[in-house]
């Protein structure tokens, strides 16, 4: 089970999938603020308007929730994808481009997840970097046992 490519890229959906769920909830929900000066940063965060000219003016808030959005987005294209092609049995030649391209990018994600963001994202991000890894490597195998 362990030596099988379709093992590794199926944990790679699954932990894929539950980042995109999990972080999808930050999106709704907001812890409240503990004291005075969390409060402060959090109005501002919100009502202080930065003018990014022809008529953009976000806060830092909404810039964050596009990030944020934009990360679940990635996660659940990712899983949604490796899981379509593993349902529809797509042969190794294919999975195995599929996967370096994922690979590449959660490697790059991860890496930016470990240097500017908090332990869950950072450890959901790995899991699925790994996983995707060693699924490729597996592939590459297979591909030189045909």
């Amino acid at each position: 089970m362990l030596k099988r490519y379709s093992f590794w890229l199926w944990v790679a959906v699954i932990v894929q999938l539950l980042t995109a769920g999990l972080h999808s909830v930050s999106l709704f929900a907001s812890p409240p603020p503990l004291n005075d000066t969390e409060r402060q940063l959090y109005d501002l965060m919100s009502t202080y308007r930065k003018d990014f000219g022809a008529g953009f003016a976000r806060s830092t808030s909404e810039l964050l929730t596009a990030l944020s959005s934009c990360f679940s987005l990635l996660c659940l294209l990712g899983g949604l994808t490796n899981g379509y092609l593993l349902l529809k049995r797509a042969g190794p030649s294919i999975l195995k481009g599929i996967v370096a391209i994922n690979a590449i990018i959660f490697g790059i994600c991860f890496a930016i997840m470990a240097v500017f963001t908090i332990l869950p994202p950072i450890v959901l991000t790995g899991i699925a970097f790994l996983a995707l890894v060693v699924s490729y490597i597996l592939l590459r195998r297979e591909g030189t046992r045909m």
